[in-house]
């Protein structure tokens, strides 16, 4: 899949992550700003450990489901991840989440990562995803409306819990 990103930006690709992308994620987190880190994991994360590396790189496309963002004629290098986690316990729920580079955000590459991860989740029979945000995150809230038009949104201690039903998309 690509897509052409406004301003003029070089085209980006979604691919399958791969077990060969663990230096280019630890480089792209090293990339990212403070702020963004914090939106993605919910606190400081300064480095993946080798485990992080491996359980995010190496995954099955089954119950665990990655894709990147790639420059066109920068495969080896990573501008987004995007993924979802199914629920051992809840076989149609799987947990989302999308980290685009600084450079990048806003400009449609978060959406298209969603709605492909979307997909690829309806296929392999996930009926819901469910994500943990900051409130300010709108970024984050304007990508699930846009893969749902079914959403719950609950808070606790300062953490949108939302919910996205896949079938009503």
């Amino acid at each position: 899949m690509t897509l052409r990103t406004d301003a003029g930006l070089a085209e980006i690709r979604l691919r399958p992550i791969r077990p060969a992308d663990k230096d280019a994620l630890a480089t792209g987190l090293s990339r990212l700003s403070s702020r963004s880190v914090y939106q993605r994991f919910l606190s400081p994360k300064p480095r993946l450990s080798s485990a992080e590396l491996r359980y995010l790189t190496e995954v099955d496309f089954l119950d665990h489901y990655a894709l990147v963002a790639v420059p066109a004629r920068r495969p080896d290098v990573l501008v987004g991840v995007g993924r979802w986690v199914r629920d051992a316990e809840a076989p149609g729920d799987a947990e989302i989440a999308i980290v685009i580079g600084d450079p990048l955000q806003g400009r449609g590459v978060g959406t298209r990562l969603g709605v492909a991860l979307a997909a690829a989740a309806r296929e392999r029979g996930v009926q819901r995803f469910t994500a943990s945000m900051l409130p300010d995150n709108r970024a984050a809230h304007r990508l699930f409306a846009k893969i749902s038009s079914e959403l719950q949104l609950t808070r606790q201690r300062g953490v949108d819990e939302l919910v996205a039903d896949l079938v009503a998309a």
